[in-house]
């Protein structure tokens, strides 16, 4: 009973993922610092150009501004930590930190889940309404829709939060390297069907409810671009494969990495934790600023401007 009275009042935890790289952790969090100044000033360089450029303030680049946006916040969740625990030798989290950086990251992968689907809706708009799509998705309905987005993600998170705080935990082990909820979960002594039943719910709620409207918007979309000129109809075409590509490549890797767990992930090694969960969110987090900084030709100009004018002033 001692023993097991010790465990109930844990407060700190171990990420064993950190304990997998210790082999090789200076390169590790070299790394993981490169990714995120990288990613940092690729989003941060799109916020300013949307936020600054006139000819940018429209629905489209207010959602990709959301979009990069976000992405500086899930990954100043991760990749500051773990190039410090790295560089450090530190494997250890108390629960209060745990728990905010499980909440930062999994609310990151939902309000791009759910910022896509605006997306898809927005350029169906455009394309098959264009006369009438400055009136149905202005500027203003453009953020309402977002903050809707962040309330809906930001309550339905911290409702996952509370429940994990009401559990037992029985165990200071999480296989990974970072913090979710699920992982704690795990190391429950109590019953967590309400959690699971929660998490389970609310997730696919989200996930499939997005997929739903992303598909019916894209198919509806193309259906309409068969039917335009051949020139509207490329450019058309060339915002639609570039929307395709980052969510479908997100969706699978976040897909993948949420899931794990339930695809008896009790079986998993540390190790292929670790290259899942780093792996998707790496992923996801580094291209879709490259993807959009890249392929949306508005947007690269005017970036391409910024920067020659702020090293112009800096000579």
């Amino acid at each position: 009973m001692d023993n097991m009275s010790m465990v109930f009042n844990i407060h700190d935890y171990v990420l064993l993922g950190l304990k997998e790289m210790e082999h090789l952790k200076y390169f590790y969090s070299t790394v993981a610092l490169v990714i995120y100044l990288t990613t940092i000033f690729l989003c941060s360089l799109i916020v300013y150009v949307v936020w600054t450029e006139q000819s940018l303030h429209e629905p489209m680049y207010i959602f990709i501004s959301n979009l990069v946006w976000n992405i500086m916040v899930g990954s100043s969740a991760l990749f500051p930590k773990l190039a410090i625990d790295l560089f450090t030798g530190s494997s250890s989290i108390s629960l209060s930190g745990c728990l905010t950086q499980a909440f930062f990251i999994q609310n990151f992968a939902l309000v791009e889940i759910l910022t896509f689907s605006i997306m898809a809706y927005d350029r169906y708009l455009a394309v098959g309404f264009p006369l009438r799509y400055h009136s149905q998705m202005t500027c203003k309905k453009a953020l309402q829709f977002l903050v809707f987005t962040w309330l809906l993600i930001m309550i339905g998170g911290l409702v996952a939060i509370m429940l994990v705080v009401r559990l037992t935990l029985c165990g200071n082990s999480i296989y990974n390297v970072y913090c979710e909820t699920l992982s704690l979960v795990r190391l429950s002594c109590v019953s967590t069907i309400v959690n699971n039943a929660y998490g389970t719910t609310y997730t696919l709620l989200l996930v499939v409810g997005s997929l739903v409207t992303v598909i019916y918007c894209y198919i509806r979309t193309f259906l309409v671009c068969m039917k335009i000129s051949v020139e509207a109809n490329q450019k058309a075409i060339h915002t639609l494969v570039t929307h395709i590509i980052t969510f479908s490549t997100f969706m699978v890797t976040t897909l993948f990495v949420s899931f794990r767990y339930r695809l008896n992930g009790g079986s998993l090694s540390t190790v292929t934790h670790v290259v899942i969960s780093m792996g998707g969110l790496t992923v996801s987090i580094t291209l879709n600023p490259l993807i959009y900084g890249i392929r949306t030709e508005a947007l690269r100009t005017k970036m391409i401007q910024a920067l020659r004018q702020k090293l112009g002033k800096s000579k």
